[in-house]
């Protein structure tokens, strides 16, 4: 299985998540508690981040930093850090659901732009030998779903 393959997939996953938390998002009385939920949803992108960079990215920063397409994926990935950092900064539960689902968003339309435009620069860049490769070491790392 190609990276960009285990990519979507593991998208998919990360967006039941989502869906999951905004499910339950109504029923959290406080604030302490949303921030429990932006908590997960952090360590999670944060795992997924780390292994698009080391398995993806860093196979095609010079093709991405050409296209100016390197710049928006970082600064997309700092605003949706930011966003749920500032979860723990709000005043309030309410305020913290709306940081949380705007977090959620930002991940959401992230996530778009990469299979929209990324992943395919990638599959499209390397070879398919590379991108299987990617994808195995990936499995390797056990995270296979």
């Amino acid at each position: 299985m190609k990276i960009t393959d285990t990519l979507v997939a593991e998208h998919r996953i990360l967006l039941g998540v989502f869906a999951q938390i905004e499910r339950v998002l109504p029923r959290v009385r406080t604030a302490a508690g949303v921030t429990m939920l932006a908590s997960i949803v952090e360590g999670l992108l944060l795992d997924h981040g780390g292994t698009e960079t080391e398995l993806a990215y860093l196979a095609l920063d010079h093709v991405l930093q050409d296209q100016g397409r390197l710049d928006r994926l970082h600064q997309e990935h700092q605003e949706i850090d930011a966003g749920l950092r500032a979860v723990r900064a709000a005043g309030g539960r309410a305020e913290a659901g709306r940081r949380l689902r705007a977090a959620l968003l930002a991940s959401r339309n992230h996530f778009r732009f990469e299979e929209q435009f990324v992943f395919p620069l990638l599959d499209e860049a390397l070879q398919k030998e590379t991108l299987s490769e990617l994808g195995q070491a990936w499995r390797q790392r056990g995270k296979a779903p």
